[in-house]
């Protein structure tokens, strides 16, 4: 049996942590390590536990999710964060994921679909709310004019990859599905996001949806 999933939860209402808590803690697949009320704690807790995802609260007293989600990637990058908050506003949306998020979900969200999204978050794959969603490629879409022609500067090689990041594919599975290495896979990437004036590969998925290269399921 693979090691579980370990997650620490940030928010600083006791209900809401000690809700996701014990939905969480059902399930086999996941291990909740930590509880922090403030980013100042999170930032602590992810330096004593090295989680694997941390579900982050954006709105707090003191140190806000955003800074507290940059803190912790500088820490530990392999930890992913889930933005999960009330807010889906471009003032919030596009700090969190510049800060490093890889996940922004609304606390709407199912309990179900909260699991899938830490599972996803686990292996490098990103999940985002329908409005958020929404909220990047209408960002994308009002860019400047000139951003479409952007796209024939990718290699054919480029576009394979770009395609596989915005199917949700590690790094990893990229590197076994074109045969090639990790350190090309990063290498093909890293040329991505530079061509494409792109900050990371959350925004590199959403810029091929938009450009119709995928089609969301």
């Amino acid at each position: 049996m693979s090691e579980p999933i370990t997650v620490m939860i940030v928010d600083d209402h006791e209900m809401v942590r000690k809700g996701a808590k014990g939905y969480l803690e059902a399930q086999p697949e996941i291990k909740v390590v930590a509880e922090a009320e403030s980013g100042e704690q999170a930032v602590r807790l992810a330096r004593d536990f090295i989680p694997d995802v941390v579900l982050m609260d954006l709105v707090m007293p003191g140190m806000d999710g955003v800074e507290a989600t940059r803190k912790v990637k500088d820490l530990s990058p392999r930890t992913q964060i889930i933005i999960l908050t009330s807010f889906h506003e471009d003032e919030h949306i596009f700090p969190a994921l510049q800060a490093g998020a890889i996940s922004y979900l609304l606390k709407d969200v199912k309990a179900r679909e909260l699991v899938e999204a830490i599972q996803r978050a686990a292996k490098g794959e990103a999940t985002l709310h329908p409005r958020v969603a929404a909220r990047l490629i209408k960002q994308f879409s009002s860019a400047e004019p000139d951003r479409r022609n952007l796209f024939t500067e990718l290699t054919e090689r480029e576009v394979e990859v770009l395609t596989l990041i915005a199917r949700g594919s590690t790094n990893q599975k990229i590197a076994e599905d074109l045969v090639i290495s990790i350190g090309t896979v990063k290498g093909h990437v890293s040329n991505i996001l530079s061509k494409l004036h792109l900050a990371d590969r959350t925004q590199a998925a959403v810029y091929a949806w938009q450009e119709g290269l995928v089609r969301r399921e």
